[in-house]
């Protein structure tokens, strides 16, 4: 490998190769040539949050054998009731194009890694390995790769006090120094997960932005709140699993380093813009985006995904929407989703087709006319976006669902026709005819489980999606007990619903 940027993975610097061909002795050459004292096993349990097993070393056999049979731990404690105690004991075993060097424990040597059972397969209920199998029977039933990225958004909180430039309630969208302050700690965020990942796109300054939170959390109250977020590109959908398992926990890391706190907490405040978790699908086929025709509109594959997606859409919010406050950002005319529709470019849509240049690719030449190189986007950049989800999202399982929605798109005869109804152009909450035709999405988290309950069958049909696993998601989401809110928050007071409102929205900011 040559031509190596300036924020290249120090990997693929140090080996000289692309790190889908890192073996175990490139691991061990690392560990030599850069002093490492230790390796760092990573993987996630049912909450989503990145964990961590330090693994130090007196020998290179130890690193050696470590590095090919990986490490033993305890899956009832990761996985409380999906596991029995009497049988929990599974393997964490390092995968090694995911190794990187820590940029919180610079004698370390990190890898994402997944958990296997005691016969060395995949075990069928951790959510990263649904997801790995879901993908793999995609691609086994389509000859298809489903692609996705996420827009990770997400509240900076830090201490407040007077200022020479503030900004305004929401109006924070794309502002800069001085008026929006957060600019340099997104910009180590961002250098950190470009590195690890090699899949940033851009970061920036979002809509949301408080002078001073009002609230009873004691980490909340009277602080400054900006909104941030970091948009990732599209990579292999169970990729972006672990990307999305890293970027929290990187983003939280420098946040604390720079004494601020990070919350992806799907509401803070009434009125201000809350903390989605919108993801971007493509489709590719031998490395090449197949979203479009060579006119420039969507492919047939694209409607059929479209498809697929209104078909699976209200269940998925069961992985999408999964604490109470989920609820007080889907409200109309928040530029987030609460009717079950698609629309080009339209953000009140579900689902959301942006532009992707299809018809126009090197638009520099517009505005540089002295540029005559011409530029030719071979691979296609064309996507399709579900806005529904948020930051309290069940990641892993959310994509392992939108993936087995895209396996029931591209393979079933219904999905064309199902994708032509929906389709809505304008604005969906003011054509009152439109909005009564659509199905809605579920208004509560106890809805979402009975949902889910009603249609598992969905899921657990192929396999992909074990029986406990639904279980699972189902009681996390009836423990919410929010189906009747709106009637009790109605007998409040106005001040009294205020107050209320908030102590729903920041009694768990890190609740994923």
């Amino acid at each position: 490998m040559t031509d190596h940027a300036a924020l290249a993975n120090p990997m693929t610097l140090i080996l000289d190769k692309d790190r889908a061909d890192f073996t175990r002795a490139d691991m061990l050459r690392v560990v030599r040539e850069q002093g490492i004292e230790r390796l760092t096993f990573h993987y996630t349990g049912l909450d989503g949050k990145l964990r961590e097993l330090k693994l130090p070393f007196t020998s290179f056999d130890q690193a050696e054998r470590i590095l090919a049979a990986g490490e033993r731990v305890d899956g009832s404690s990761l996985f409380k009731g999906l596991v029995d105690a009497a049988s929990s004991d599974l393997y964490v075993v390092p995968s090694y194009a995911t190794a990187f060097l820590s940029p919180f424990d610079p004698l370390s040597l990190d890898f994402v890694c997944r958990f296997l059972d005691r016969d060395g397969s995949l075990a069928s209920f951790t959510p990263d390995n649904v997801l790995a199998i879901a993908h793999r029977r995609f691609h086994d039933r389509t000859g298809l790769e489903l692609h996705a990225l996420g827009e990770l958004e997400f509240f900076l909180i830090r201490e407040g006090g007077p200022e020479y430039y503030s900004s305004q309630r929401q109006m924070g969208y794309h502002a800069a120094a001085p008026f929006f302050k957060g600019g340099e700690v997104v910009n180590e965020m961002v250098r950190h997960l470009t590195q690890i990942t090699g899949s940033v796109k851009y970061a920036h300054a979002e809509v949301g932005y408080i002078d001073s939170v009002r609230s009873n959390n004691p980490l909340l109250a009277g602080r400054r709140a900006e909104q941030h977020e970091i948009e990732l590109l599209t990579r292999p959908i169970e990729e972006m699993g672990d990307f999305m398992a890293l970027a929290r926990w990187i983003i939280r890391n420098v946040a604390h380093r720079h004494g601020m706190l990070a919350t992806f907490a799907p509401k803070i405040e009434e009125g201000v813009a809350g903390n989605g978790l919108h993801f971007h699908l493509e489709l590719v086929r031998d490395g090449r985006n197949v979203m479009t025709t060579p006119e420039g509109t969507l492919s047939e594959e694209a409607l059929r995904l479209i498809g697929g997606l209104v078909h699976y859409a209200s269940t998925l919010s069961a992985f999408g929407n999964t604490v109470a406050s989920s609820f007080l950002r889907l409200v109309p005319n928040q530029e987030a989703p609460t009717r079950i529709c698609w629309s080009d470019n339209n953000r009140s849509a579900l689902i959301r087709v942006p532009l992707g240049w299809s018809r126009a690719t090197h638009l520099a030449k517009v505005v540089n006319p002295n540029e005559r190189q011409a530029y030719e986007d071979q691979r296609g950049r064309q996507t399709v976006e579900i806005r529904s989800p948020d930051g309290s999202a069940s990641f892993y399982l959310l994509l392992a669902g939108i993936t087995t929605a895209a396996e029931y798109g591209l393979t079933d005869t219904g999905s064309m026709e199902l994708a032509a109804r929906t389709r809505a152009d304008g604005n969906v909450f003011a054509d009152q005819e439109l909005l009564a035709r659509l199905e809605p999405l579920p208004a509560s988290c106890v809805q979402c489980a009975r949902l889910l309950d009603e249609r598992r069958a969905m899921y657990q049909q192929f396999g992909v999606f074990p029986p406990a696993v639904i279980d699972h998601q189902i009681a996390l989401l009836t423990r919410e007990n929010d189906e009747h809110l709106n009637r009790e928050f109605s007998q409040l007071t106005a001040e009294e619903r205020l107050v209320a409102t908030r102590e729903l929205m920041h009694k768990d900011i890190h609740r994923h």
